[in-house]
């Protein structure tokens, strides 16, 4: 198990296309990769293959969330699931 912990920095957060992106970026991943925000105790993890339950998270900006995956690559998707939500998205 590999975990890291960042803050949603987009305006929309992670709603619409940077979920889809989200969940795209995570299911090219053979770990099991899940999503858990930090503002809110005791959250349940989500799966970040699944664009229902990611939505259902209500993440928004400056949520703390943490990226968890377990599996074969599970550092490498952690780390570029982390990157895709440090980099806005590309939005500004």
């Amino acid at each position: 198990m590999y975990s890291k912990q960042t803050v949603l920095r987009n305006l929309t957060g992670l709603h619409a296309r940077p979920a889809s992106e989200f969940v795209a970026c995570a299911k090219t991943f053979e770990s099991k990769v899940t999503v858990k925000r930090l503002d809110i105790p005791d959250a349940a993890e989500a799966n970040a293959k699944s664009i229902i339950k990611i939505l259902a998270q209500g993440l928004s900006v400056n949520t703390p969330i943490e990226i968890s995956a377990d599996g074969p690559d599970e550092e490498a998707a952690v780390e570029k699931l982390v990157e895709l939500v440090d980099s806005k998205f590309g939005e500004d």
